[in-house]
């Protein structure tokens, strides 16, 4: 089988917030079909939608009831036919969502299969992703279950043959479907130390992160499902270094293709916990990308990607979303799609959407968001100080409704969305984006020259101007080949030597032939030599 996915861009859809095509005000699988073309303009080559499967929503569909029904609120199994039958005419992939470190409690299996589900008459100390113990007592059998997310998303006991059976004939039975993947929600914690012991500020990732088992048990996985098949799979893996993303996606182990490293994306918390709030340094965040680039350069596969459905949206985080919105939009794209490694664009980004300031935290609908609220004011933390955090790292800045148009609810919905629109809609919406200079367009342009250009995908990478807190700047080569990328991280003009070659793309326009050039605030430039 060819690694097609190593040329592919892929594109997020969070389903709820996308489009809604009936005007309950929550995004739908028709809206989905409606917006296909625009999708398939943009030029991305893989869909992966987040979890459509039944779901009483305790964690936006991350908590699943029945992983062979749709959601009554997305539509019905007829509408997914349709959706991936349309995917198709137009030569793209649709990956779904696999959720099976967890369940929902309302799952079946919670009450007919209890040895599904991790079990103990004494609990740990360990603490939940979402707040509070990682264990609540069932009066029924008199036992506490592990839950490392939600108490209502019960983990599942991996160790019972069984279970992976009934996920395997799950897995099998979307692929015959005709789906072209999985992205794999949390799969490096499927595996737990059965040891559980009490661990250090209730911090128990070293025994259920990258645990004991987890690698026998993606080898059986890909051996009785994924290699039966022609398509891509991705891992959520937080808390892994580049030797065990080798571990999980060089060809020769026969895991997965590639995993989601988290890495980066903690570079602007001070310590351990997402909310401890502090600036990026740019010089953290290059020594990162290095090393993940030179880490599975030879070997293994690298995704790539600023936002999800869990992060804030990166031109308010990296960039800077008032008076360089646009520019550093872009400068942020191109910094990204030069590396090595599969890109991902989440629903909103080629458009430059920015994270939201709601005035409550009523307004707020993410159940991590609201119970850090909650522990934070019992522990005296004033509401100013929690609602600066939320603004700035908040999972529901991801979460506000696609915007489509400058009509009320910026063409989300007609009638009243399950969270707030972001006010400025007006201004940042998709009626633009055949315009030449949009951010989109910019987008398209980088998606089709990494599909065009081996370097891209096949070339090593070389970090550039190291000490330098502002600039971003790296080479790649490749046999004869070599792109230079230089990205001005700050509203500040930075000088530069000359770059030889042919500029192939930029943010800004560019008429000089001065041996010294001027980057402009959050300028960004590639140049190409063979």
């Amino acid at each position: 089988m060819t690694e097609w996915w190593k040329k592919s861009t892929v594109y997020q859809i969070y389903p709820r917030s996308f489009m809604d095509s009936n005007g309950d005000g929550i995004g739908d699988i028709q809206g989905i079909i409606q917006k296909l073309d625009y999708l398939s303009e943009l030029g991305v080559d893989i869909l992966w939608l987040s979890p459509v499967y039944d779901s009483p929503n305790d964690d936006n569909g991350y908590d699943i009831r029945d992983y062979y029904k749709i959601m009554n609120e997305f539509g019905t199994m007829t509408d997914f036919d349709e959706l991936l039958n349309q995917v198709h005419a137009r030569g793209m992939k649709l990956v779904m969502d696999l959720v099976v470190n967890h369940t929902s409690d309302e799952h079946a299996w919670f009450s007919d299969h209890p040895d599904f589900y991790i079990w103990r008459d004494q609990p740990t100390n360990w603490r939940s992703f979402f707040g509070g113990l990682a264990w609540d007592f069932h009066e029924e059998r008199n036992q506490y279950y592990l839950h490392l997310f939600s108490k209502k998303q019960p983990d599942l006991n991996w160790e019972n043959p069984e279970l992976r059976n009934a996920v395997y004939q799950m897995m099998r039975w979307w692929l015959d479907k005709g789906v072209d993947g999985f992205r794999m929600d949390v799969i490096n914690m499927i595996s737990k130390d059965p040891q559980m012991k009490d661990a250090p500020n209730g911090d128990g990732s070293s025994q259920f992160m990258n645990g004991p088992n987890v690698h026998t048990y993606l080898k059986e996985m890909n051996k009785q499902v994924l290699s039966q098949y022609d398509i891509v799979t991705v891992g959520e893996s937080p808390g892994t270094t580049p030797k065990e993303a080798r571990d999980y996606t060089a060809a020769q182990n026969q895991e997965l293709n590639m995993i989601f490293t988290f890495e980066h994306m903690d570079l602007d918390q001070a310590s351990g916990e997402k909310w401890d709030l502090k600036p990026l340094d740019l010089i953290d965040l290059k020594e990162n990308l290095e090393k993940w680039q030179h880490g599975l350069h030879d070997e293994g596969w690298n995704s790539l990607y600023w936002n999800n459905h869990d992060q804030p949206r990166i031109v308010s985080r990296f960039g800077n979303d008032q008076q360089w919105r646009v520019e550093s939009a872009k400068m942020l794209a191109t910094c990204l799609h030069f590396m090595q490694g599969t890109p991902y664009i989440y629903q909103g980004e080629e458009l430059g959407m920015t994270n939201v300031k709601f005035g409550s935290i009523a307004a707020y609908k993410d159940i991590e968001t609201l119970n850090m609220y909650k522990e934070k004011q019992q522990a005296g933390v004033s509401h100013d100080d929690i609602m600066k955090k939320i603004y700035t790292k908040g999972r529901d800045n991801a979460r506000t409704p696609m915007q489509w148009s400058d009509e009320e609810n910026g063409g989300f919905s007609t009638g009243t969305p399950w969270i707030q629109v972001n006010p400025n809609y007006t201004e940042i919406n998709a009626l633009k984006y055949r315009d030449p200079n949009s951010i989109f367009q910019y987008y398209k342009k980088l998606i089709a020259l990494r599909k065009n250009m081996d370097i891209i995908t096949y070339g090593d990478f070389t970090l550039l101007h190291r000490e330098d807190e502002e600039l971003f700047a790296y080479r790649r080569s490749w046999q004869d080949e070599t792109l230079t990328v230089y990205c001005n991280f700050s509203s500040k003009s930075k000088r530069i030597t000359r770059l030889e070659g042919k500029k192939i793309i930029g943010n800004y326009p560019r008429h000089t032939d001065e041996d010294e050039w001027v980057l402009k605030p959050y300028e960004a430039m590639v140049y190409y030599q063979q």
